[in-house]
């Protein structure tokens, strides 16, 4: 099996959508993190959910774990309101580096090990491999597990 026949159609979005709007998208359909793209089909960085979410926790409180017992539910229910006004490039880290890109020819075992030396929930496969080539899709460390698990 190659990484082509792995590579799914997969929510993406640009440096320069919504904040926001990307953090529904990974609630509503209940996604590890999103393909984040510079341009059409060109994969920039990955944006997993705990990425968003450490983008709604206020600093001192990421600087001070225990304040967030004291901060009350009224607050908390706000968290949302640190998304308004901002893009998806403003909530990745700014040591983002390239996402992991597997080649369509890519064995699983490449993809798997790809995935799990970058520690990324997802990996874009294109045609041409990190050089250029068209997006063909995300496979996901779902996807990944269920091809190399044993049917029973």
């Amino acid at each position: 099996m190659r990484a082509r026949d792995l590579a799914v159609a997969y929510e993406s979005v640009t440096v320069d959508s919504d904040a926001l709007e990307a953090a529904r998208l990974l609630a509503e359909h209940r996604l590890p993190g999103l393909l984040v793209l510079a341009g059409p089909g060109e994969p920039r960085a990955i944006l997993p959910a705990s990425q968003m979410i450490k983008t709604l926790v206020p600093a001192y409180v990421l600087e001070d774990p225990a304040l967030a017992a004291v901060v009350d539910e009224q607050h908390a229910d706000r968290l949302c309101e640190a998304l308004a006004g901002r893009r998806v490039g403003d909530c990745l880290p700014a040591d983002a580096g390239p996402p992991p890109v597997a080649d369509a020819d890519d064995t699983v075992l490449e993809v798997a090990t790809l995935m799990a030396r970058v520690r990324s929930p997802l990996v874009a496969v294109t045609g041409g491999g990190e050089a250029g080539g068209a997006l063909l899709g995300v496979i996901t460390a779902s996807r990944l597990l269920d091809a190399l698990l044993p049917r029973g």
